[in-house]
């Protein structure tokens, strides 16, 4: 069509934004699942789902916001987002990919910077 005012362009793909992850997302095997879990002994199976979790307990509020902040940082950064919960002092944390529907190299990697950026914390009770 070459109508008065109308101009024609082509569509061009971007280029895949810095955070954006080029490799395909796939749920873990039952082997890379037994092997890359073993690196986590502080998180669990949630019963029921293909997903891990984990309770940490701080000193007191300022302390476990300042530590989900740190994470909602890397999280962002990864394009891949915790299911948590926070009362007080505690925060209950949940790992899985939804979009693999499951777990997948994504959410051992954000076990992996939670366990550091966590260490400090108690297991909650």
């Amino acid at each position: 069509m070459t109508g008065a005012g109308f101009v024609a362009r082509r569509s061009r793909a971007r280029a895949p934004l810095p955070n954006e992850r080029c490799k395909m997302i796939h749920k873990l095997t039952s082997e890379e699942r037994k092997t890359r879990l073993e690196g986590l002994p502080l998180w669990s199976a949630v019963p029921g789902r293909d997903a891990i979790q984990r309770s940490l307990r701080f000193a007191d509020f300022n302390e476990a916001f300042g530590f989900m902040t740190r994470v909602a940082i890397k999280a962002q950064e990864m394009n891949h987002h915790p299911e948590w919960f926070n009362v007080y002092n505690r925060v209950d944390i949940t790992l899985s990919t939804h979009d693999a529907d499951g777990l997948t190299e994504r959410d051992v990697e954000l076990a992996l910077f939670i366990d550091l950026a966590g260490a400090h914390a108690k297991p909650a009770a």
